[in-house]
């Protein structure tokens, strides 16, 4: 029981890179909307709060924290290994796992415009879940061996699930705090 708890706590650690891209997207964003203001059926595509700057921003402060977690468990001889035999394979993970994680939460912001609700308006599920299950879908499409040694058993996944929505709410407390986010949800 002991080594699961283990394992699973090591395949948090590593999944951090997707959760650090979104609050790197608050920090870079700003310049270039995505959705250069346009609608989908009469409403927006995205919102304002989507911009490119924050996209490219978020995901490539992402795969830096991903780099330094890489060198870190290298550094302490982690035993159930890291993203990848070198650093080349684990850029070749980061990649789709930040990146994923901000196209699910692009994800979330259309599908709470199809719904009716306004760019920052509190979405729940929509603001948590979308960055998680698309950054692994992203990870299982292109870096599948690196998802099905930490994922593959699915109890990692349930794990993150159920810890992302605090997780989630304290980050962007805390960002409302420091005024980086005009809400703090």
């Amino acid at each position: 029981m002991g080594n699961i708890v283990l394992f699973v706590l090591y395949s948090i650690i590593l999944f951090l890179p997707a959760y650090i891209a979104n609050p790197g997207a608050v920090i870079t964003g700003g310049h270039i909307k995505i959705d250069m203001g346009k609608t989908f059926h009469g409403k927006r595509i995205l919102g304002d709060g989507k911009t490119w700057s924050g996209f490219i921003g978020g995901s490539l402060i992402g795969v830096v924290s991903g780099i330094i977690i890489y060198y870190i468990t290298l550094l302490i001889h982690v035993p159930y290994g890291t993203y990848g035999a070198n650093l080349v394979s684990t850029v070749l993970v980061l990649i789709p796992m930040s990146f994923g994680s901000l196209l699910g939460d692009l994800t979330g912001s259309f599908i709470k415009r199809r719904i009716g609700l306004k760019s920052g308006a509190r979405g729940s599920i929509l603001d948590q879940w979308p960055f998680v299950l698309v950054s692994f879908l992203m990870i299982y499409i292109f870096a599948r061996p690196f998802f099905l040694k930490f994922y593959g058993n699915f109890i990692a996944i349930i794990v993150l699930l159920i810890i992302t929505p605090p997780i989630h709410r304290g980050v962007n407390i805390l960002a409302y705090k420091f005024k980086m986010k005009d809400v703090p949800w």
